[in-house]
C-alpha cells in the first residue's frame, strides 16, 4: 500500500480535488442545486484518473532517466524506493484508467455530450502529458496544460454537470444542423472563478520544474525554467499567485462570490511567507511543497467560504 500511494503521489490530488470542491460549492451557492449520483461518478473518475496520470508520470521518468542517483530518482521515485516489478506497475496503471473509463462513461450517460467530448479532451491531454515520445511535461507547455485542464475543465464540468437539464450551455442537432449556445455571462463568471486553481496548479508544475531544473538537464526535460532561466521563473512563481489574488478581488466586487469570501483575502500572508521561503531555497524536498500548501490556502479557502455562504443562505 506504501508503494502504491508513493507510485500515485496520493498527497498531490488535492490539486484535482479542490478545483472539483471549488465548482461543488460554486453551484450549491449560485444555484441551489446538487446531484449527489453525478458528483460521485467524477470524483471517482478524477481521482482514478489523476492517480493513473502520475503513475504514468512516474514510469516514464523511471524508463527515461539518464540521472540514477539523487532524492528525484532513489527517494522520490515509488518503482525505484519500493524495488516494484515493471508488471505490477502497469497493471496498476491500466486497473486505474480502466476504473477512470467505466465512472467517466456513467458520468457521461447521465448528463450530456459536452461532459463527453470534454472528459475525452481531457484524458487526451492527461495521457500525452507523461507519455509518448515527447510528453507535454517535458516541454515547456507543462505549466498551461496542467493548469489550464486542471484548472479550468475540472470547476466548470462540476458545476455544469449539476446543471444538465438548463439552458446555460447546449449543444444539439437541429435541421441537419449542429448548434452550440451558450450564456456569455456564466462562462465569464466560471472562467473567473476558475482563474485561481488554474494560476495555482500551474505554480505547482513551476515549482516542480525549477527544483528540478539541474536533473532535467541530464535526464533532457527542457521545462519552461530552462527556456526563461531561473530568475524569470521565480519571478513568475510569484506573480501568478498576485494574479491570482486580483481574480479574487473583481470576483467579489462582481457579486459572484458571497461576501464572506472576503476572508479568503486573509491567506495572502501564509502564501507570501511560503513565496518569500521558496524565493531563498528551491529544493524538491524542503520547499517544493510549500506550492501545494499555497493551492490548499488560497483554492481551499475560496471553496471553503463558497460553501460558508451555502449555510448563511439557508440560515437566512
Amino acid at each position: 500500500m506504501k508503494a502504491f500511494l508513493k507510485l500515485v503521489e496520493i498527497q498531490t490530488k488535492l490539486a484535482s480535488q479542490l478545483p472539483l470542491l471549488l465548482g461543488t460549492g460554486y453551484v450549491l451557492y449560485a444555484y441551489e442545486t446538487f446531484s449527489i449520483r453525478n458528483f460521485v461518478f467524477m470524483f471517482l473518475s478524477l481521482l482514478t484518473f489523476d492517480m493513473a496520470t502520475t503513475a504514468i508520470n512516474n514510469y516514464m521518468d523511471f524508463k527515461k532517466s539518464i540521472k540514477t542517483t539523487g532524492y528525484g530518482y532513489e527517494e522520490h521515485n515509488a518503482i525505484v524506493r519500493f524495488s516494484m516489478k515493471e508488471s505490477a506497475v502497469r497493471g496498476i496503471i491500466a486497473l486505474l484508467l480502466l476504473s477512470a473509463v467505466v465512472f467517466g462513461i456513467l458520468l457521461f450517460l447521465n448528463t450530456s455530450i459536452i461532459v463527453l467530448l470534454l472528459g475525452v479532451f481531457s484524458f487526451a491531454i492527461g495521457v500525452v502529458y507523461s507519455f509518448g515520445p515527447v510528453p507535454i511535461s517535458r516541454t515547456p507547455f507543462g505549466e498551461i496544460f496542467s493548469g489550464g485542464v486542471m484548472g479550468f475543465v475540472i470547476p466548470f464540468l462540476a458545476v455544469y454537470i449539476h446543471l444538465v437539464d438548463s439552458d446555460l450551455i447546449r449543444l444539439f442537432m437541429e435541421k441537419g444542423q449542429l448548434i452550440f449556445s451558450f450564456d456569455i455571462l456564466f462562462v465569464i463568471q466560471i472562467a473567473l472563478l476558475t482563474v485561481t486553481p488554474i494560476l495555482c496548479i500551474a505554480n505547482i508544475m513551476l515549482a516542480n520544474n525549477i527544483c528540478d531544473m539541474e536533473e532535467d538537464i541530464v535526464n533532457r526535460r527542457y521545462t519552461l525554467p530552462l527556456y526563461i532561466g531561473k530568475a524569470k521563473a521565480l519571478k513568475l512563481f510569484k506573480w501568478l499567485y498576485i494574479l491570482a489574488y486580483g481574480s479574487i478581488l473583481i470576483l467579489l466586487i462582481m457579486r459572484v462570490l458571497p461576501l464572506v469570501s472576503v476572508l479568503a483575502l486573509v491567506t495572502i500572508l501564509p502564501v507570501w511567507k511560503n513565496i518569500q521561503r521558496f524565493m531563498q531555497e528551491q529544493q524538491k524536498k524542503a520547499t517544493f511543497a510549500l506550492s501545494v500548501k499555497n493551492l490548499m490556502l488560497l483554492t481551499g479557502s475560496l471553496a471553503i467560504t463558497l460553501f460558508l455562504g451555502v449555510v448563511i443562505n439557508l440560515i437566512i
